[in-house]
C-alpha cells in the first residue's frame, strides 16, 4: 500500500533568516560594553564585601523573598578572588560593576546566563513582562478581552507560599487583575526577543511576506502593510524577504531528503505557488528507519536541531497527508492505513487545497468541514464550483491518483576507462587521458557547466588508488587546457605493479553558458586564466592571490586578499531608499586614489618606535630607533590626519593618527604615524609607530 509523508515547514523563511543572521552576544566579543578597570574592580570588591558583611543585606532590599534569599546565599559562596587580574565570570567584584551595565542594555542585547557566572538560571520567556506577584505565585496573565472561567481566586494563586518568616500564607488575586487583565506580549519562538517580519514589495506597497510566531500573536499577518505593522508594533524587526533564497534552500533540503530518506521527494506548494514543505513517498523505505512513526520523529528532531519548526503527517494519499500536516495538529500525525477519509473528515475546507473563492462560497452555503462536503451530491458542486473541487476530493480520498513530481539529485560527472591489462608507463597514462578528456568535455557541455576542480583517480591492482587534483580559476570546458594541467603532473602518480582503471571526477562545477565569439583580432585583452591555473596547480591555491581595494580610511583595512580571477564589484549598484550612502553627492573616488600616496609595502601590524625625538603638536620626528637601528631624519612631509572609524568601533570615536613620510640620511623612506593629535589626551598616548616603507 502506498504511503506518503507531508513535511510542513510553517516558519521556513523566518527561521532560515534567523539561522543565517545568528549573532554571538557573549560579553567577550561586545566592544560597546566596557569592562571595568582595575581601580573600579578593587573598589567594587571592597564595597561589596562591606555591604554583605553589614546587616545581612543581599542587594534586593528588606522585603526579599525566599527565592531571592537563596540566590543571594549562593552568590555569597562563590569565590571572589581575582585570578590573573582580568575579568572572570562569577566573581563578586566582577558582578558589582558589570551587572549595572548589563541591566542597562536592551533585552535582546544582554548576554546569556553562561557568560554572567556559574549559576544556571531559567531565562524568562521573551516578550513577556514578568511581575513580582507572578514570580511569587500571583494571578497569571490572560490575553486582553478574555473572560476568566471563574471570578474566584486562581488555584495557583491560592497555593501556599512560605513568606519571609517561613509560614504558609494564602494570596488572593488582586481586584485589578480580575477586572482589567493585562495582555502578555507573545513569545517569539524564533530565537530572538524582538518580533521579526520580512517585507516584500507588491506594486507600490511594501507588505509583510512572513512573520514569526510572536509577530503573528501581536496581530501581524502576511499581506499587511509595513506602515501599519510598524504603527502597531514600534519595536518590530523588519528585514527584506528573500524568496529566491528560500526556494533554493528548500530545494537543497529536498535533494538531501532524496539522498537520505526516500528517492521520491517533491516540493509541496501553497495556493500562491510558494513552496512550504516536502512530499515524501516512503512506500518501502520506512522500515529502514524503524517504522513510520520513528522515521517521522527522526525527521522532526533533525530539523529541530537545525532551528526549524516542522510538522509531518503520514497517510495513504498525498492530499490527506498534506491536510493532516497543516490542519491536523502539531508534531507527527500517523494516519492508519485505509483510515485517511475518516481522519480528514473533521478538517476545514482549506485542507483540500481549494481556492479561496470556492471556500468562501461553500462556507456561505453552510459547509464548514470536509466530511460535510463529501456527503453532498456531486452534480450540483460541479455545476457551481467546477471540476477542480471534485478532483481535490477524489485525490484526497484516493479515487484519483496524484503523482508526485520528484526532485532529481544531480549526478556527479564521471568518465572512466578500464583496461584488460594493467598499464604502468607515463606515455600510456597520457594517451588514455587524451581519450578521457573529450568525453569529460562532452558531459560538461550536456549539462551546461564548466569544471572548477577535477580529480584523477588511478586504481592500482594492489587496491591503493592514486589521486591527483587540479583546480581552475574559472569555469572551463577547454579540454586542451585541462589536459595540459593534468599531464604536467603525471610524474606524481606511482603506478606500482600496474593501473587497472583511470577515472576523471568533476568535484566542483559552475554554470557556464555559451560564450560570445569576438571577431576582432587586435586590442584583445590577455586571458590570464591559463597562467593562473598553471601557477596555482604548481604552488597551491593558498599561495596565489591578489589585493583588492576596500572602502576604508584606516590603511590596514583599505585592502584585502582576493582570488586571482575574482570579478571586481559592479559599479552603479542601486542602493535602497533608506541607505545613508544616498546622501553622498560627491564624485565616486577610488579607495587607492593617487592623491594620497601609500607605501609599496605595509607591515602586517604597525611596530612601535623607540627613542623618538619630535616637536609637538605637528612636527615630524628628528630621530627614532627601529629594530635596534637608529635613523636620523633629513626630509619629511606631513602630517596626514586619519580619524578612527567610529561607525565600526565605538572605541575609535576619539582616536587620531598623524602620518608622516620621512627620509633618513642614507635614503630610506618610511611611513610613520603618531597616535594622538598632540593636544588632547583622549586622542592617543603620543606613541610613534612605523606602518610601511616606500620604494
Amino acid at each position: 500500500m502506498k504511503r506518503v509523508a507531508s513535511l510542513y515547514l510553517p516558519d521556513w523563511p523566518i527561521e532560515r533568516l534567523r539561522r543565517m543572521t545568528r549573532i554571538d552576544t557573549s560579553m567577550s566579543r561586545r566592544p560597546d560594553v566596557a569592562r571595568p578597570n582595575s581601580a573600579a574592580i578593587s573598589h567594587g570588591d571592597e564595597g561589596g564585601r562591606r555591604r554583605e558583611a553589614s546587616s545581612g543585606d543581599t542587594g534586593f532590599g528588606r522585603g526579599a523573598t525566599p527565592l531571592e534569599k537563596a540566590a543571594a546565599a549562593e552568590r555569597a559562596e562563590t569565590c571572589s578572588v581575582p585570578r590573573g587580574g582580568g575579568w572572570r565570570p562569577g566573581a563578586r567584584w566582577a558582578r558589582e560593576d558589570v551587572e549595572a551595565q548589563i541591566a542597562a542594555l536592551p533585552a535582546h542585547q544582554r548576554p546569556p546566563f553562561r557568560d554572567l557566572g556559574r549559576r544556571s538560571e531559567a531565562a524568562a520567556p521573551p516578550f513577556r513582562a514578568m511581575r513580582a506577584d507572578e514570580a511569587t505565585g500571583g494571578q497569571p496573565f490572560r490575553p486582553a478581552g478574555s473572560v476568566p472561567k471563574s471570578l474566584g481566586p486562581d488555584p495557583r494563586s491560592m497555593a501556599g507560599h512560605p513568606d519571609s518568616s517561613g509560614r504558609e500564607t494564602l494570596q488572593r488575586p488582586r481586584l485589578r487583575d480580575i477586572a482589567a487583565p493585562e495582555r502578555p506580549t507573545p513569545v517569539c519562538h524564533s530565537g530572538e526577543d524582538r518580533p521579526l517580519v520580512t517585507s516584500i514589495k507588491q506594486g507600490s506597497r511594501l507588505v509583510i511576506a512572513a512573520a514569526c510566531a510572536g509577530a503573528r500573536a501581536l496581530g501581524l499577518a502576511p499581506g499587511m502593510a509595513i506602515t501599519q505593522a510598524r504603527a502597531l508594533v514600534p519595536e518590530l524587526d523588519i528585514r527584506d524577504a528573500d524568496p529566491a533564497g528560500d526556494a533554493a534552500d528548500l530545494l537543497r533540503l529536498a535533494i538531501t531528503a532524496a539522498r537520505r530518506w526516500t528517492p521520491l521527494t517533491a516540493l509541496s506548494t501553497t495556493d500562491g505557488g510558494d513552496a512550504d514543505g516536502l512530499m515524501l513517498d516512503i512506500t518501502g523505505s520506512a522500515h529502514l528507519f524503524g517504522g513510520e512513526a520513528r522515521m517521522a520523529q527522526r525527521i522532526v528532531r533533525l530539523l529541530g536541531r537545525l532551528g526549524f519548526t516542522a510538522r509531518i503527517a503520514v497517510a495513504d494519499t498525498a492530499g490527506a497527508a498534506w491536510a493532516m500536516a497543516r490542519f491536523g495538529g502539531r508534531g507527527c500525525s500517523i494516519v492508519p492505513p485505509a483510515r485517511h477519509v475518516e481522519a480528514i473528515a473533521g478538517l476545514p475546507l482549506a485542507a483540500l487545497r481549494l481556492d479561496s473563492g470556492a471556500v468562501d462560497g461553500l462556507v456561505h452555503l453552510g459547509v464548514d468541514t470536509i466530511g460535510q462536503l463529501v456527503a453532498m451530491p456531486r452534480a450540483p458542486l460541479v455545476r457551481r464550483f467546477g471540476d477542480a473541487l471534485v478532483t481535490r476530493i477524489d485525490q484526497a480520498s484516493g479515487r484519483v491518483a496524484e503523482p508526485l513530481d520528484p526532485v532529481v539529485p544531480p549526478e556527479p560527472i564521471l568518465v572512466e576507462q578500464r583496461f584488460m591489462e594493467p598499464i604502468a608507463t607515463a606515455e600510456a597514462i597520457a594517451h588514455w587521458l587524451g581519450v578521457l578528456m573529450p568525453r569529460l568535455v562532452t558531459a560538461l557541455a550536456q549539462v551546461g557547466q564548466g569544471a572548477r576542480r577535477i580529480e584523477l583517480v588511478a586504481d592500482r591492482i594492489d587496491g591503493i588508488p592514486q589521486r591527483l587534483h587540479i583546480g581552475l580559476a574559472r569555469p572551463s570546458r577547454d579540454g586542451a587546457h585541462m589536459l595540459r594541467l593534468i599531464t604536467r603532473r603525471i610524474e606524481e602518480i606511482a603506478p606500482g605493479y600496474g593501473i587497472d582503471a583511470l577515472a576523471l571526477h568533476v568535484r566542483r562545477a559552475d554554470r557556464l553558458d555559451a560564450q560570445p565569439f569576438d571577431e576582432r583580432l587586435e586590442d584583445r585583452p590577455a586571458d590570464l586564466a591559463p597562467l593562473v591555473d598553471t601557477l596555482a596547480n604548481r604552488i597551491g591555491d593558498a599561495r596565489l592571490w591578489r589585493m583588492r581595494a576596500v572602502e576604508s580610511d584606516v590603511p590596514e583595512r583599505s585592502l584585502a586578499p582576493a582570488p586571482p580571477m575574482s570579478e571586481a564589484p559592479r559599479a552603479g549598484v542601486r542602493l535602497k531608499s533608506d541607505d545613508i550612502r544616498q546622501l553622498d553627492r560627491g564624485v565616486d573616488l577610488h579607495p587607492w586614489h593617487p592623491r594620497w600616496p601609500r607605501p609599496a609595502r605595509l607591515l602586517r601590524r604597525p611596530e612601535q618606535l623607540d627613542h623618538v625625538i619630535a616637536e609637538l603638536p605637528d612636527q615630524p620626528p628628528r630621530r627614532f630607533t627601529w629594530r635596534g637601528q637608529t635613523h636620523r631624519i633629513v626630509r619629511a612631509d606631513g602630517p596626514e590626519r586619519i580619524l578612527g572609524e567610529w561607525w565600526h568601533r565605538t572605541a575609535e570615536a576619539q582616536l587620531v593618527r598623524d602620518y608622516f613620510q620621512v627620509e633618513d640620511e642614507i635614503g630610506h623612506r618610511f611611513w610613520l604615524f603618531r597616535r594622538g593629535d598632540g593636544e588632547r589626551a583622549e586622542t592617543g598616548d603620543l606613541a610613534w609607530f612605523i606602518h610601511g616603507a616606500f620604494g
